[in-house]
């Protein structure tokens, strides 16, 4: 009997071993979150111009901002220095993605739909391309190795 609870003991010990630290999710959640950002904006970069385009380019900013949302609920999980980091980098980028949104926001919502998105077609593109910049300085150098 002495082994079989040396045997129970161990494979206990195994178990909680192997269960994830509440930083080691937070920082999971962070960087599934950011490599979902980076997916959008790809997504978001790679968009023709056309009448679709107002559902896509709206999916596409919700989604970054729901992930955005994921991140700020892990950062009080981090461990400090990582916390600082995501902290910093989530709210520049979100200040970026903010003045994107209401740019383009207000090109879109003049006139007739249509007009606007031909007229703003080279003004999206640039506010894509803008967006995947403030991601790459912004989000891109956290680790998530």
């Amino acid at each position: 009997r002495p082994a079989a609870a040396v045997a129970l003991t161990l494979s206990a010990l195994v178990l909680v071993a192997c269960g994830e630290s509440a930083q080691e999710k937070a920082k999971a959640q962070v960087c599934s979150a950011r490599s979902d950002i980076n997916a959008q904006i790809t997504k978001l970069e790679n968009l023709q111009i056309s009448t679709n385009v107002l559902n896509e380019g709206k999916a596409g900013f919700e989604a970054i901002t729901a992930d955005l949302k994921k991140i700020k609920e892990a950062q009080p999980n981090l461990e400090p220095a990582r916390k600082e980091q995501v902290e910093a980098a989530t709210k520049s980028f979100e200040t970026q993605l903010s003045t994107i949104t209401t740019s383009v926001t207000a090109k879109l919502t003049t006139g007739n739909p249509l007009t606007a998105i031909s007229s703003a077609g080279p003004e999206l593109k640039s506010a894509f391309t803008q967006l995947a910049a403030d991601y790459k300085q912004a989000l891109a150098p956290i680790s998530c190795s």
